[in-house]
């Protein structure tokens, strides 16, 4: 009988975050409930501010990449050595003893799964789309729920499909809910509203919800970064 334990690999990609990579590598530190993360690897897609030297002083690897975040994904994934990869973005705070749930769910049999979501906000609006995180649907699922998945399943799905710019969560996730049970674990990320208040809260959740319906109705990666360049990026 093997007592091999499974390992977890963090990967984060930045570019350009150097306030907020510190924020989400001490708050890990902080979290961490075992001592089985065994790497954290910061995919950086060449910042010019110093994402890469806090990232550094907080005792992370940083992997130079492209930039583009499915790019950068997989390549912190190729260079990871855990049995588990976890994806968090930068500005989602893991809560505490995170890992432990991760690897009690991988000790379930559970292959891939996130956790709930909420929001440093008291904005109603907001608070809903939290709640919708509790729901078991690929339509309720987002990178800022952060991504569990067995490294092994990983490299079967092949990855992140480079070829979304923007989305790239959303669209593996939709592969990984054809191929396995998902699930979500009760204790919540934090996220961070910073987007939301540079860009408007329900203006940037209208946005988000026509690239959803954008991709249901078969618009290619390209139609869906364009959408965002002009309404989201600008």
């Amino acid at each position: 009988m093997s007592t091999h334990q499974p390992t977890i690999s963090i990967i984060i990609p930045v570019l350009n975050e150097e306030k907020y990579i510190k924020d989400v590598l001490f708050t890990i530190s902080t979290n961490a409930g075992s001592n089985r993360i065994k790497e954290i690897l910061v995919v950086d897609g060449g910042s010019t501010d110093r994402t890469v030297v806090n990232a550094q002083k907080h005792g992370a690897i940083v992997i130079n990449s492209d930039k583009g975040r499915a790019k950068q994904m997989n390549l912190g994934a190729a260079k990871a050595t855990g049995d588990v990869l976890y994806f968090l973005h930068v500005d989602s705070l893991p809560p505490k003893d995170f890992d432990s749930d991760i690897l009690n769910e991988i000790d379930q049999g559970f292959e891939v799964g996130c956790f709930q979501m909420r929001f440093n906000s008291n904005s109603l609006f907001l608070q809903f789309f939290s709640w919708c995180t509790k729901i078991n649907h690929q339509i309720c699922r987002g990178g800022d729920q952060s991504l569990f998945i067995t490294s092994k399943l990983f490299h079967e799905l092949n990855g992140f499909n480079e070829n979304y710019v923007i989305y790239e969560d959303n669209e593996f996730i939709k592969r990984v809910y054809k191929l396995k049970p998902f699930k979500i674990i009760s204790s919540a990320i934090t996220t961070s509203v910073r987007r939301y208040e540079e860009r408007g809260t329900v203006r940037l959740q209208y946005h988000f919800g026509m690239i959803h319906l954008k991709h249901h109705l078969g618009a290619k990666p390209t139609e869906l970064y364009q959408y965002y360049l002009k309404h989201i990026a600008a």
